[in-house]
């Protein structure tokens, strides 16, 4: 028996990286996973007969989550394909890609990740989980200096953040438990590669300032546990990065 037989659970941004690795984790503890893609379809797919393979259930839904549209269609995915909802990671983020509207980082670090639970809440029975991720340089932001180039998603994520929690007296009339999971750099995300190629150097100066960075498996394998941790609504899982706490303080 797994610990998430029988549930459903919808991973945004999975189709590669983290969200991929955490996709795989509940796929293997017995969720059905919605495997979500913006515009990789080739990825989410993969993910999916990686998951299929090892006798787990997934489905790759795609849809872009600064739209309505996007969200309505990942939400409903969930109740078509495998009847229940009852695990929301929010896992999407961006914000330093090129080309992309000034606003976009604020359209989907915070904004997407409103509507998205909003969407998914009305599906969402008593006991469920919604796990947000986030960065230590976006949790810490207003106390903690980031990187110039990184600073806007920061901002943007950490404003995500804040949203969320003022929606926790909502979730928890429903009996809907929100926790966050924030986590230092991580090796080999995209993220991580921007940060390095706009500001050379940076990986390696976090790599010694705070002794160990988290690989995308170790880091999604904690995010997996938060889904069925015994935590109090609300809860902040801190991964990694211990320095960030004595400058916080």
């Amino acid at each position: 028996m797994g610990l998430l037989d029988n549930k459903t659970a919808i991973v945004t941004g999975s189709s590669r990286g983290i969200g991929a690795e955490v996709a795989k984790i509940l796929a293997g503890e017995g969720a059905a996973v919605v495997v979500n893609y913006r515009q990789k379809a080739p990825r989410a797919n993969k993910v999916v007969g990686e998951i299929q393979a090892s006798g787990g259930r997934a489905v790759a839904v795609g849809a872009d989550l600064t739209t309505q549209e996007g969200v309505q269609a990942l939400a409903s995915a969930a109740m078509e394909e495998f009847g229940s909802l009852n695990v929301l990671v929010l896992n999407a983020s961006g914000g330093m890609e090129s080309g992309m509207e000034e606003d976009y980082a604020l359209k989907l670090n915070r904004d997407a990740q409103i509507n998205m639970l909003n969407a998914a809440v009305p599906l969402m029975p008593e006991g469920s989980r919604v796990v947000f991720v986030t960065s230590h340089q976006a949790h810490f932001v207003e106390t903690v200096p980031t990187m110039p180039e990184y600073e806007p998603v920061a901002r943007s994520k950490r404003a995500g953040e804040d949203a969320l929690r003022g929606l926790l007296p909502d979730l928890a009339d429903k009996g809907i438990s929100l926790v966050v999971v924030s986590g230092d750099m991580i090796e080999g995300t995209v993220t991580a590669t921007l940060l390095d190629r706009s500001n050379p150097g940076a990986i390696e100066a976090r790599r010694a300032e705070s002794g160990k960075l988290y690989s995308v498996e170790e880091f999604a394998a904690e995010v997996a546990k938060m889904v069925t941790a015994d935590v109090e609504s609300g809860h902040t899982e801190y991964v990694g990065g211990a320095d960030y706490f004595g400058k916080s303080a």
